[in-house]
């Protein structure tokens, strides 16, 4: 991929200089599930295959159905749909099909020149992901969609230049089961990378499916706001003592290390405890201790008081006066 939410937002870094310094407590800017099964389960150093050995021989058409007894045939054959971002506790933003069935690359394909290296018994047992009919979901930048034409002449979708794969021994949706397989199958992350939860920003959104786009920090775990805090005339945070058992503050995060969070706004601040905390839009942000894994959001609602953040800091079903 020629691009990255890193080299994207230098780009944007003059400009938030000058944003983080205007007075707080303004209005501004517009307003997943975990996955299971984590693990390279097949031997190493094979390709996990539907089949014996790795085949050099003409692979059958990308379009065409998965042979070898596996389970979801069909959707393995199928095309991709509308792209979306699944949250996993270890690896981050994993990207799947439309039918929630993760999708992985290979480290012998290139993506600058995009080329598939996997044929034959391979692509049995990684079915190559038809270019026609993807399109990006929440989250996902559609610029990064693209297709390389394999031996077969078929047309292969590619992120950020990479290769698009199925795993045959993945039967449902959220199954992560060619994760490392062979030391060489690796999960996609929405950029094209792999998916790895070192690889997020500080502070980015997700697509969540009940609470719409929502603010995570660099492990993925939802962000909250507390109703009783304050952004004006500078931030206050009411969460002290016991409460920050339960509500973790946030620490300070580069601007440079946020996408698509509002940089309005965007600013760190001394708590009265003398603890340095991060705000989205001044108003101070926190996680929960009950969310256990990226994609929770127990927090919300909580007391009537807690709610996730939108990107340009508001309270997810509660409008900012």
């Amino acid at each position: 991929m020629k691009t990255s939410w890193r080299n994207a937002s230098l780009v944007a870094s003059a400009a938030a200089v000058l944003v983080l310094t205007t007075a707080c407590g303004q209005e501004g800017g517009t307003s997943s599930v975990g996955s299971q099964n984590v693990g390279a389960t097949a031997a190493a150093g094979g390709y996990g295959g539907v089949g014996s050995g790795i085949g050099t021989g003409t692979s059958p058409s990308a379009s065409s159905t998965v042979g070898g007894g596996q389970g979801n045939l069909g959707a393995q054959s199928a095309s991709a749909g509308k792209l979306e971002v699944s949250a996993n506790a270890e690896l981050g933003d994993v990207l799947t099909d439309s039918a929630g069935l993760s999708l992985y690359r290979f480290d012998e394909d290139t993506a600058e020149p995009p080329k598939s290296n996997c044929n034959g018994d391979c692509a049995t047992a990684w079915p190559p992901v038809p270019a026609n009919d993807a399109s990006a979901g929440a989250g996902i930048d559609k610029a990064l969609l693209g297709e390389v034409t394999r031996a077969d002449g078929s047309k292969q979708l590619t992120i950020g230049g990479w290769p698009a794969y199925r795993y045959a021994k993945d039967t449902k949706a959220g199954d992560l089961t060619g994760q490392g397989v062979g030391g060489k199958w690796y999960a996609l992350a929405p950029t094209g990378k792999k998916a790895s939860v070192a690889s997020l920003p500080g502070l980015s959104t997700r697509n969540d499916p009940n609470l719409g786009e929502i603010v995570v920090d660099k492990n993925g775990m939802t962000v909250y706001r507390f109703a009783k805090d304050k952004a004006w005339p500078e931030p206050v945070s009411n969460c002290v003592g016991a409460c920050l058992e339960k509500w973790p503050v946030v620490a300070p995060v580069s601007a440079n290390d946020t996408k698509d969070v509002q940089k309005k706004g965007l600013m760190s601040f001394t708590r009265s405890d003398g603890v340095k905390q991060q705000t989205v839009n001044c108003s101070p942000i926190y996680t929960f201790a009950a969310d256990k894994q990226p994609g929770d959001t127990n927090g919300q609602g909580v007391g009537g008081t807690w709610y996730a953040v939108r990107p340009n800091g508001e309270m997810v079903g509660v409008s900012d006066k």
